[in-house]
This record gives structure tokens, C-alpha cells and sequence, in this order.
């Protein structure tokens, strides 16, 4: 049974079913952490201050040894938290008597107390930690909740003062912020007929204030900003950053408005994520290395300022100096400026989303449907319309079309009327269905509906992929031919994720008896989704305001053959770990029908957790002789979101900030597949998609 959230941990520790050992899972975010052991043991709860970094639940393990089956950052502490040694792979670490504290980064935040003797030994996929004396271990949960809501009205210096009570969440406002586990999620905002932040909600003193003219149209693009730096908005002539000792930046000088606040977020944020390493995590940055080649700056000074004082010193560097480093930026939200999106901001905020004013243009249905056109010229198949056949009457029920302007960063959301090619629509709804998520202790629940005999290649490759996770817990039901009736009860099943292929029309889900209108269900138990059917987007919206979190769906008719080549393909990222949103950045580009596609509510939505890391993407170019220039894509993920470092075998004594393009190397066909042996990852290989588990040596 269900529980809510709020009841009790959502971190538990358990017995290993099918081996020696224990598990640590997360009930909300439906993670898990496996550890082995030489003989059966048995778990106590201890008291969680023990640790010097937070935990929510602890335990002490009779075992001196543990086994972790995978490779993950690995940092070992004494016991005031200073890093005394990073665990490299192929490595073996010793420590005399003494307490230490050993932090592993997987997909549960896990430190091991350990009060004797120490001594670990890292593999390229695996971790032996060994001690005398019983080991002491605490779990905490990635899991963000907001902490209150605030209500505001309308007014613009409410909404301001709103906005400001949003760094509320940060947990420090040391250069460390740029870590995403130290930034909590905002407090949540809504509507009312006057202001009320909670009391609870202690914004940070930085001696940093945003002034701004009391319109949102300044007001909204600079959410981010404010919350990242702990700034309060206030009200003033023209945009731009003041400090308590004077000190004054214009938002409104050479650049555009909307650039220049996006220009300072990501500057300060680059800034710290290589500042920071003067503090718990002192690491070889590769992004630090850069910077200092073009300027000359003080990191250890910088990380000693206040956060006033280091702003400043921050912003008289120059931009150029550092523009080159800045990782790719995860997302650029489009929001239009109306009262009713404020209550969206705190989760555009929690990604540190860059947020501009809409700018794009409408398109037609015709318009937007050229490539898939273009595809039938070529090719002899069915639509997944309702009819099965080509339509003479492409663009029938299909929603208002917008083509936001281009963005540079991963992935874009409109927030605004009509549904947006080439980028995700964004729902508050959807995000308010995530806050609602409940405690599970039941396996990862996926369903596949197909419902046309034709489209069976495509349901066969769904029920093999998704029960191919052998050390995950799966429940996988495949169901085909549902009626009405069946298919309404599916929707309002509690599950993880839906895949449905079949045919979608305006007037609902096609079944074997009639068509099933979403719009009309009472309640919808579907977290994520895939409606892998001709302009399903009216249904996936109805599916979001019905309880659903987030999901993948069409603008228009889409020909089958093109929907099996993207559904395949999202079917294994999914797999692998990535996010809706970044799975369908990379699967629209298998099908000229792959624009049809877009995200609709909460893109960052996983299906199965990633072991270790972030997905990644390899894109390799045949040079001459035996080499290869490899380049490394890197997906920011809601649990390692912006902020997040990743090590490579590549180059393993150096990190990288995760997010985007992380160097471009030049590798002997030996030394490429020593990096593609590690486990399966998408590949495209001089332009033409794989994956690293299917490719032979000799055959690239």
C-alpha cells in the first residue's frame, strides 16, 4: 500500500533477496542501491548524527567488507568532512586506524563510517570497501521537496518579493551552490488575493539585491538569477545588480535585456563550479584549467569572500575569459507573460532554467508536417491515423502550432499558448502531479498497449528491451486489442511509465470497440508515457491534467516505419537512463517524422535509474589511418542536474562539469574501444546511429 511522502523516510534499508547482502532504496524517486557481502548480515538503525553530512536513515551492518558491483565517485573524509583521497578506478587506497567517512555518489547519496582501519580497492566496474571493525552506513535521497508555498497576488512588487522568498531553498551560499544536491527545490508559489510567504522561509542574507521595473516581462527572466544568487528583487528605474557596499551592474548596457541576465547566471554559475574546488571536493577541473589559461584569478581568495564580495570580483572578469567553459546550459524556458505563469517559475528556477519572453512563429499543420510529407513520397506505409491510411485531410484536429526561436542549450519548453515544435510544452499541472508522487514499495511498474496488429514489430521490441534490466526490479505488462473499458482501467492504474502503440485520433484512443477521449477519464495513475500514435498531443495534455507527470507525443500524422525507428530508439535510451526530454533530443533525429515528436509536462522525467554518471552520447569521426576524433555528449539528469561532475576513462584524473560537449579527443581504434566496452551507449558513428553493444571492432 501506498503511503504519502510525509509519513516516514523515503529512504529504507533492506535484506538482498537473491544474494548476501542489502539493498538501499528510495521510495520516491524509485532508486536503488545494491551492496554485496561475503556472508548473510543483518542491518540496525543507529542514530543519523553520527555522520558529518546529512543523512536520513542510517544503519549499522554486521560486516566489516562490503561489495558495490559498479564504479562510482568515490571520496574519502576524516571525520571533520576534509577530502583526504578521491578512489580512482584500477586503484587501491589504504588508511591507518582513524574514522573516516567514505562518500559514494551513485544514485543514492551513501556514506560509510568507518572507525578502525581502511582500505578500498577500485575496479574499472567495481568497489571492495574493507575494514576491522563493522561498518556504519548512512543513505540520503536526491529527492526535492518544496519546503512551503508562498501566495501572491498579481501586483508586480508582490511578485517580486514572491520571487526573492525562492532562494530560500539554497542550502549554502558558498560557491558549493553550484552542486545541485545543495540547492533545494523553491517553495512553491500560487495565486491569491494578497501576499503571504511563509515564515518558515529564511531568505539568505547576501547583501545582493536585483533591481528591476515592476513588469514581469523583467520581472520572469530574472526568477533564475535571483534564486541562484540569493538575490532579493526590488523595484527600481532600469535592470541591474546593486550590493549592500554600492557596487553596481547594469542588466541593460551593450546586450539585450533578457542576454545579459543570461550572460551573469551563467558566468557566476561556471565561476563557482571551479571556485568550489578550493572547498570539499578538491579536484583537477577541466574547466578550471581553461579559465586560468585565458586570466589570471585567485580561486582560494575567491572561495573565502562573501557572497557580495565575490560577485563583484566574479563580474570584473571578463566574460570572454570564461564563455568558452560555461557548460552547455540544460534548459531555456519560453514563458509568456501572464499572471497565472508565476506558479511555474520555482520549477523552471529548480533547473536553473533560462527564461525569456516567448519569441517565435506560428506554423501551420501543413507546415510542420513537411518532412513527414516528403516521407511518404518515399515510402509505401500506413500513417498511424485512426484510418490506418494517408489522410487527404493532414491537420485534422491537430492543436495551434508555434516554432519558439532557437536557443543555445540542450533543450527548450514553451510555456504559452499553442503547442510548440521542436521544443517541450510545459505544464504546472504536470509539475504539481510530481509534488503528489507517493512512497512505493512495489517494482518499477511498465505497461505496453499495442493496439493494432500491424504495429507488433515495435511492441515486441518494447516488451524485450524493458525486461532486460536483470539487476532492477521490473514488472513489464504487455496487453494488445484493449477495449474502451480495458484501457480506461490501464490509464487509471497506478504505473511508472506507459508505452502505447496504436492510433490516436481527435476523438480519443482507438480500441476494439470505439475510441477512449482521455479527456473524459476521472483520474489518470500514469506517471510517464509514450503515445507513439498520430497527434496524440491533445490526449498526452489530457493524460497531464489527469494526474500524469510527463510524456512523449506527436504534432501530427506520423507514417509507422518512421514511428518504429524513433519508438525503438526511445525505447532504449529510456533504458539507458535518460530523461524523456534528452532521450527524444537524440531519437527525433532517427526518423524524418522525428519533428512530429515533442515532450509535453515535466521532460526530466526517467523511466529507470542510470547506475553511475550522467547518459552520455559518443559521436565518432573516421580520420585517417587508425584514428578516430571522438566527442562526448553529456545529459544533465533531474538527480545530477547543472552543476554535476563526471570522470572518463578517457582521461580519469581529470572532471568535467557535466552537461553538453566535454572535450574533443583524438583516439586509436584500440583506445576508442576500451571506452566503448564499459557498457551499452548510443553511438553515432560518422553519422550514422548505434550502439556501442552491437558494434564490432573491425567493423568501424
Amino acid at each position: 500500500m501506498a503511503s504519502a511522502a510525509g509519513d516516514r523516510s523515503v529512504i529504507s534499508f533492506r535484506d538482498a533477496t537473491d544474494r548476501s547482502g542489502f539493498d538501499i532504496v528510495d521510495d520516491i524517486e524509485r532508486r536503488q542501491f545494491s551492496f554485496e557481502t561475503d556472508d548473510t548480515v543483518s542491518h540496525a538503525p543507529i542514530d543519523a548524527e553520527e555522520f558529518h553530512f546529512p543523512v536520513d536513515e542510517a544503519v549499522s551492518i554486521d560486516t566489516g567488507t562490503v561489495y558495490l558491483p559498479m564504479m562510482v565517485a568515490t571520496y574519502v573524509r576524516d571525520e571533520d568532512g576534509t577530502m583526504l583521497e578521491e578512489v580512482e578506478p584500477l586503484s587501491v587506497v589504504e588508511f591507518d586506524e582513524g574514522i573516516y567517512s567514505v562518500e559514494i555518489c551513485g544514485p543514492i547519496k551513501v556514506y560509510i563510517r568507518v572507525d578502525g582501519s581502511l582500505t578500498i580497492s577500485a575496479g574499472v566496474n567495481d568497489l571492495t570497501i574493507e575494514s576491522d571493525i563493522d561498518l556504519r552506513v548512512g543513505a540520503r535521497s536526491h529527492h526535492k521537496h518544496p519546503e512551503a508555498t508562498i501566495r501572491t497576488t498579481t501586483n508586480p512588487e508582490d511578485l517580486m518579493e514572491s520571487i526573492s522568498a525562492l532562494g530560500s531553498a539554497l542550502k549554502t551560499t558558498s560557491p558549493e551552490r553550484s552542486y545541485p544536491t545543495l540547492r533545494g527545490h523553491p517553495p512553491t508559489i500560487e495565486l491569491a488575493d494578497e501576499l503571504d510567504v511563509p515564515e518558515v522561509l529564511e531568505t539568505p542574507e547576501t547583501g545582493i539585491r536585483i533591481e528591476l521595473p515592476p513588469n514581469v516581462s523583467y520581472i520572469y527572466p530574472a526568477a533564475s538569477l535571483s534564486f541562484y544568487l540569493g538575490a532579493r528583487m526590488t523595484p527600481g528605474s532600469s535592470p541591474r545588480i546593486v550590493t549592500d557596499t554600492g557596487y553596481a551592474y547594469h542588466l541593460d548596457g551593450v546586450y539585450d535585456y533578457e542576454e545579459a541576465v543570461e550572460r551573469v547566471l551563467k558566468h557566476v554559475f561556471t565561476l563557482d563550479c571551479v571556485t568550489r574546488t578550493e572547498g570539499y571536493y578538491n579536484v583537477d577541473l577541466h574547466e578550471r584549467h581553461g579559465i586560468e589559461e585565458n586570466v589570471d584569478v585567485d580561486f582560494a581568495q575567491l572561495y573565502e569572500l562573501s557572497p557580495s564580495e565575490r560577485l563583484v570580483e566574479y563580474l570584473e572578469i571578463p566574460f570572454d575569459a570564461v564563455e568558452e567553459q560555461i557548460p552547455a546550459w540544460k534548459l531555456t524556458t519560453h514563458v509568456a507573460p501572464t499572471d497565472e505563469n508565476v506558479e511555474l517559475l520555482p520549477f523552471l528556477v529548480n533547473d536553473l532554467a533560462a527564461i525569456r519572453m516567448p519569441a517565435g512563429q506560428s506554423v501551420t499543420a501543413s507546415e510542420a508536417q513537411m518532412a513527414a510529407i516528403n516521407d511518404f513520397t518515399r515510402e509505401t506505409d500506413f500513417t498511424r491515423s485512426a484510418s490506418g491510411a494517408r489522410s487527404t485531410t493532414r491537420g485534422l484536429g491537430a492543436p495551434s502550432l508555434v516554432q519558439p526561436e532557437t536557443a543555445d542549450s540542450i533543450e527548450q519548453a514553451w510555456a504559452g499558448d499553442n503547442a510548440p515544435v521542436g521544443a517541450s510544452k510545459a505544464s504546472v499541472q504536470a509539475y504539481r502531479n510530481k509534488l503528489k508522487r507517493e512512497v512505493s514499495e512495489g517494482d518499477i511498474e511498465i505497461t505496453v498497449v499495442c493496439n493494432d496488429h500491424a504495429m507488433e514489430e515495435e511492441r515486441d521490441i518494447a516488451a524485450e528491451v524493458y525486461g532486460s534490466r536483470e539487476e532492477f526490479p521490473f514488472e513489464v505488462n504487455i496487453y494488445r486489442d484493449l477495449s474502451k473499458a480495458a484501457l480506461e482501467a490501464v490509464l487509471e492504474t497506478e504505473m511508472d511509465f506507459l508505452h502505447y502503440i496504436g492510433h490516436i485520433d481527435e476523438d480519443g484512443f482507438q480500441c476494439s470497440d470505439g475510441r477512449l477521449d482521455a479527456r473524459e477519464l476521472d483520474d489518470v495513475g500514469v506517471d510517464a508515457f509514450l503515445l507513439n500514435a498520430c497527434r496524440s498531443y491533445e490526449q498526452g495534455m489530457a493524460l497531464i491534467d489527469g494526474g500524469a507527470v510527463g510524456g512523449v507525443v506527436t504534432l501530427a500524422e506520423v507514417i509507422n516505419s518512421g514511428a518504429v525507428r524513433v519508438g525503438r530508439t526511445m525505447i532504449r535510451l529510456l533504458n539507458q537512463g535518460f530523461p524523456l526530454r534528452a532521450g527524444l533530443d537524440i531519437a527525433k533525429d532517427r526518423s524524418i517524422v522525428g519533428g512530429q515528436y515533442t515532450v509535453v509536462g515535466d521532460g526530466n522525467v526517467d523511466v529507470v535509474q542510470l547506475e553511475s554518471g550522467v547518459p552520455m552520447l559518443f559521436e565518432l569521426t573516421s580520420l585517417d589511418g587508425d584514428e578516430f576524433e571522438v566527442v562526448l555528449k553529456a545529459y544533465p539528469t533531474e538527480s545530477r542536474n547543472l552543476g554535476s561532475m563526471i570522470r572518463l576513462l578517457i582521461k580519469k584524473d581529470v572532471h568535467y562539469i557535466a552537461s553538453g560537449e566535454l572535450e574533443r579527443w583524438t583516439l586509436t581504434r584500440d583506445q576508442l574501444w576500451q571506452a566503448l566496452d564499459q557498457e551499452a551507449l548510443p553511438v553515432i558513428v560518422d553519422g550514422s546511429f548505434r550502439w556501442s553493444d552491437e558494434i564490432e571492432i573491425d567493423e568501424i
